[in-house]
């Protein structure tokens, strides 16, 4: 039998820091105000050469070095994004592009804020069927682009950047024990992007209406998210027969300190056995979860064997929890690191484009 074991860990943030003392020059609002009902200081925000497509590849990379495994042996990406580079391609065909993983497939999931725990939990279905090998699973936003920088309620909220895992499949049992997605759809309207999509494509209207802007209904938000976040980490726990004693450390979602604190009450633990850094990053939707990750691990705070909780909400609405058995890199360091196949990937890529430009002339003078 194959499990998928997370062996690899990586992420990627913009360079521009945006700390609540700017926002104040922006909305009537105030640093105390912010921190209050949120518990957010700053947040980072993509500039002009920093996409949604440019933070997940960067991610990928230090993933798979960590994984000590090259581009070339993963078989699957998966990008979960709200803040797609573009309706179609997706976004990870421009990261498997990229980064030069000429044998994967690769495709966007779209679950909001719980995308990252959707994908993780779609990479173990795929891993223990034996149909891949090695997975890279990426959450990757730059939100902050879709937020009505007049609007108080949200534009405080929201961060960029990217976080990635690579699971590999080993006969060793760990790994991911247990996964629970779940979603309801009557609950759609409470966080939305309105217009963008097929149902309202952009027009005057729309723009002039500030219907591309991320609208919430805070309050409803709130309240689904404390009760949600605590039950699917004690179903998750439940699938994987494990209690919440079994488990090292909780790695939530990065919306908001009080859901959190909310919801370590309501499993009873300390927030010590919590992973918070809302307070540097905001709310990077589906990429909070990895970031969170890596910054545990630096910090000593996961080592292998441990066994931990990823949970999350997000729009949909949506809601999930995995559990998994930490593990650690399993193969070798390669001689070439993944980051070396960046200029190759570009050699490769340029090739590909320049043969099908040839071959649409060769076509063209046959036809």
């Amino acid at each position: 039998m194959s499990y998928a074991h997370i062996t690899g860990w990586g992420m990627s943030v913009p360079k521009k820091v945006l700390d609540n003392q700017a926002i104040t020059q922006m909305v009537d609002t105030n640093d105390e105000w912010i921190v209050s009902r949120t518990g957010i200081r700053e947040r980072r925000i993509a500039g002009e050469d920093e996409t949604t497509a440019s933070l997940a590849t960067q991610a990928a990379l230090n993933a798979l070095e960590t994984a000590h495994l090259l581009p070339a042996s993963v078989d699957l990406i998966i990008v979960a994004t709200s803040s797609p580079e573009h309706t179609f391609p997706s976004t990870a065909s421009l990261v498997q592009d990229r980064i030069g993983a000429y044998r994967a497939g690769a495709y966007d999931l779209s679950a909001a804020c719980s995308g990252f725990i959707f994908g993780l939990n779609t990479a173990n279905q795929a891993i223990r069927s034996g149909d891949v090998n090695n997975v890279l699973v990426i959450g990757s936003e730059t939100l902050t682009r879709f937020v009505n920088w007049k609007d108080r309620n949200t534009c405080i909220l929201f961060g960029d950047g990217a976080g990635a895992f690579v699971l590999q499949s080993s006969e060793i049992p760990g790994g991911i024990l247990s996964g629970v997605t779940r979603s309801d759809g009557s609950g759609g309207d409470l966080l939305i992007l309105p217009a963008g999509g097929s149902f309202m494509p952009a027009n005057f209207d729309s723009v002039h209406n500030e219907l591309h802007y991320i609208q919430m209904n805070g309050r409803e938000v709130f309240r689904f998210a404390t009760k949600v976040m605590a039950n699917a980490t004690q179903e998750a726990l439940r699938a994987a027969r494990l209690s919440i004693d079994d488990v090292k450390l909780i790695i939530p979602h990065q919306a908001n300190q009080r859901i959190i604190e909310s919801a370590a009450r309501k499993l009873h633990i300390s927030m010590d056995r919590v992973m918070v850094n809302v307070d540097t990053y905001g709310n990077t939707s589906t990429a909070s979860i990895p970031i969170a990750t890596c910054e545990a691990i630096s910090s000593g705070r996961i080592a292998p064997g441990d066994k931990v909780v990823f949970v999350g909400f997000g729009a949909g609405l949506t809601w999930g929890a995995t559990v998994a058995q930490w593990s650690g890199p399993i193969v070798p360091k390669p001689l070439i690191l993944p980051t070396h196949f960046r200029f190759l990937a570009r050699l490769r890529s340029l090739l590909l484009r320049l043969t099908r430009r040839i071959e649409g002339v060769i076509w063209g003078r046959i036809e």
